[in-house]
């Protein structure tokens, strides 16, 4: 399997007036043409790992690695201006709500035009054609319509589905998805999985699904990372999740609800301070 993405040895902190604070610590991976799931709780670094990679960690934040390289290019010596023109074109990332990721005084068409203007010369009507043409690939039954309005004028689920459009229509080798469906419920969650799911195995790309429930992504990815305080604590396949070897992993799958037993209170993960060593 082709390798599109080495990390080694990840790190992501912040001098703060009180000390250094370690998001992300020694983080390692490697991604294919494949889909690859990141789970654990808030404030693990899963987010901050995406956003490193992406070259959007905020400019106080340090970011060093061993290796951090994309299809042949080290993305931490890279200028910024390659890191501007890799973003949106060759790796892209849907960030976790709409309501914050959309430009409010922006129609969502002509956000859609802007990001592939910006990497392609293609005139207003092409840019039109294929907006419309993306926006009806994640399954908007009135493109023409939405491609009119403003993002405060659809619901969550299509406005997810227009983040993922515009994020995709520049034709990505690598998207990192961050909660992409957190904010949406159940129906619309396997709406858009299954719209991701469809175009990652037409375009051949490679996926970072970041997410905190660990039985969607057992059933969507095909590999698993674990983090627990800014490390990988485990990686396994995710049709092997079940058999977690870490405690961490372990409590994490022992808390989730199960049809049909009666566990009341469900258990709580009884954190031990070695895992965050």
């Amino acid at each position: 399997m082709t390798t599109l993405l080495t990390v080694k040895n990840l790190k992501v902190s912040y001098p703060t007036r009180t000390g250094v604070i370690e998001a992300v610590r020694g983080v390692s991976f490697t991604l294919g043409k494949e889909r690859l799931g990141i789970v654990g709780e808030s404030g693990s670094g899963k987010s901050q790992t995406g956003r490193a990679i992406m070259g959007l960690t905020p400019p106080h934040g340090i970011v060093t690695a061993d290796t951090l390289d994309f299809n042949g290019i080290d993305l931490l010596s890279a200028p910024a201006k390659q890191r501007r023109l890799l973003r949106g074109k060759r790796i892209a990332m849907v960030l976790q709500d709409p309501k914050y990721s959309l430009d409010p005084v922006m129609s969502i068409g002509r956000q859609i035009c802007e990001t592939l203007r910006t990497h392609e010369k293609v005139g207003k009507g092409e840019a039109r054609d294929r907006a419309l043409a993306m926006l009806e690939a994640v399954q908007i039954r009135d493109p023409q319509r939405v491609f009119d309005l403003y993002p405060h004028e659809v619901s969550g689920g299509m406005g997810q589905r227009a983040m993922i459009a515009m994020m995709l229509i520049a034709d990505p080798e690598l998207l990192i998805a961050d909660e992409p469906t957190s904010a949406l419920d159940v129906t619309v969650q396997l709406d858009v999985l299954r719209i991701m799911d469809r175009l990652v195995s037409e375009r051949g790309m490679g996926l970072i699904f970041v997410s905190h429930d660990l039985r969607l992504v057992s059933s969507f990815c095909d590999r698993v990372i674990v983090m627990y305080a800014g490390k990988v604590v485990e990686e396994l396949k995710a049709s092997e999740l079940r058999n977690a070897q870490h405690p961490y992993t372990q409590g994490l799958l022992n808390c989730m609800p199960q049809i049909g037993e009666n566990r009341h209170p469900l258990p709580v993960l009884d954190r031990k301070p070695e895992w965050a060593a």
